[in-house]
């Protein structure tokens, strides 16, 4: 699946977290890739996020997943929207809609969410803190977007929903299936089903606020810090206030805390740990049994192919020839003679590796501790 008449470059220079754009059916051939009644019985199990929207536009309701089989058949004829968030993680199907989106680097990738309405049904006006690619499945639904909004929008008082108050669009959408409307972080936008059986896939790309990282960086650099590292002022001199917090002290506390957070290559690898830590840390994709060595170095001679779980998260950082590998939270240090297959297991869902690795106790090591943290796995047709 990629996309067609359709220029990274362009889109990237023109587009890309700048202003919205509707891209006519870009597929050779699009079919929608997941039922509608899978998507239900999704939103029925647990360990799967979900959310039931409810009512007219104006007093919309919702209600929290697993949501019980039978909640389906008590709806009636009022609009409502089922959403599912990442359905990327248990349908290969739907995952494979992000190779196309492969342009983007993939640690900004979030996950891909399905939403399912009935005539009139969707969520009200709103804007999101991401980038946004929305690929119609089936049905038809009419896009309105608005002007960029930042926290100074005023927005309607709802517990669940952030609906914008006063929302007026600027242009105005309907998708077929196959069309797809990008929408960059904070544009106002609203989907309103025309029809029922409406499906609508979200590729959501994330971006960490700074309040999050200066949280997450200072608390972990502040775990590390011995109890005795303390301001000291061995050459204290008498000031005319006690009251007072001298310059000189501020500079040193200042150049105590700017110390501690400034160390570059300590923050690339908590960077790397943290962003690649999995959306949903109680799922447990382990295998009953560790993988033995020997049996990954037959696989390996024999050619098998090596896949990706999709709802694992891959990065790399380069220190040279070297780089540092980060899968779901773990680090692996590779040299020389693995980086490659780590760059490879970056860049693809699938790969295919040189049976010669097999002699490679580097690359064995690995992709036996990638097995047996549930991040990898051969496949099963082979």
């Amino acid at each position: 699946m990629h996309l067609k008449n359709f220029s990274v470059d362009d889109f990237l220079h023109d587009f890309w977290q700048k202003r919205p754009l509707l891209i006519r059916n870009p597929w050779d051939n699009w079919h929608n890739p997941l039922d509608p009644d899978e998507l239900a019985g999704l939103a029925c199990e647990e360990g799967i996020e979900s959310r039931l929207i409810t009512g007219p536009a104006g007093k919309l309701t919702v209600e929290s997943g697993p949501l019980p089989e039978a909640r389906f058949g008590e709806l009636g004829t009022s609009p409502w929207t089922l959403l599912v968030q990442a359905v990327d993680h248990h349908v290969p199907d739907v995952a494979a809609l992000i190779e196309p989106f492969r342009f983007i680097p993939g640690w900004r990738i979030d996950d891909v969410m399905v939403s399912y309405a009935t005539d009139g049904g969707g969520v009200g006006p709103h804007y999101d803190q991401y980038d946004v690619f929305l690929i119609q499945g089936l049905g038809r639904r009419r896009w309105r977007v608005g002007p960029r909004c930042d926290a100074s929008t005023p927005l309607l008082p709802h517990d669940d929903l952030r609906l914008i108050a006063d929302f007026n669009a600027e242009e105005d959408w309907i998708l077929e299936p196959g069309d797809m409307l990008y929408v960059p972080p904070g544009f106002a936008h609203d989907g309103v089903a025309l029809g029922d059986d409406c499906m609508t896939y979200s590729i959501g790309f994330r971006a960490s606020s700074r309040a999050d990282l200066v949280e997450g960086w200072s608390a972990h650099q502040a775990d590390g810090m011995m109890e005795e590292d303390r301001y000291a002022d061995p050459d204290l001199i008498l000031q005319s206030n006690p009251g007072e917090i001298s310059n000189a002290a501020l500079d040193r506390m200042h150049a105590m805390v700017m110390e501690a957070l400034s160390d570059r290559d300590a923050f690339a690898r908590w960077f790397g740990l943290h962003n690649s830590l999995p959306k949903y840390a109680d799922a447990d994709w382990r295998p009953q049994e560790p993988i033995a060595p020997d049996e990954v170095q037959a696989l390996l001679a024999q050619g098998a192919a090596l896949s990706r779980n999709p709802a694992s998260r891959y990065a790399f950082i380069r220190q040279g020839p070297s780089l540092m590998l980060f899968v779901d939270g773990h680090c692996f240090d590779c040299g020389e003679d693995t980086a490659p297959l780590a760059e490879r297991l970056c860049s693809v869902s699938t790969v295919a590796p040189d049976p010669k690795l097999a002699q490679a106790a580097g690359a064995v090591a690995l992709i036996k501790a990638l097995i047996d943290q549930g991040s990898l796995a051969f496949d099963e047709e082979d």
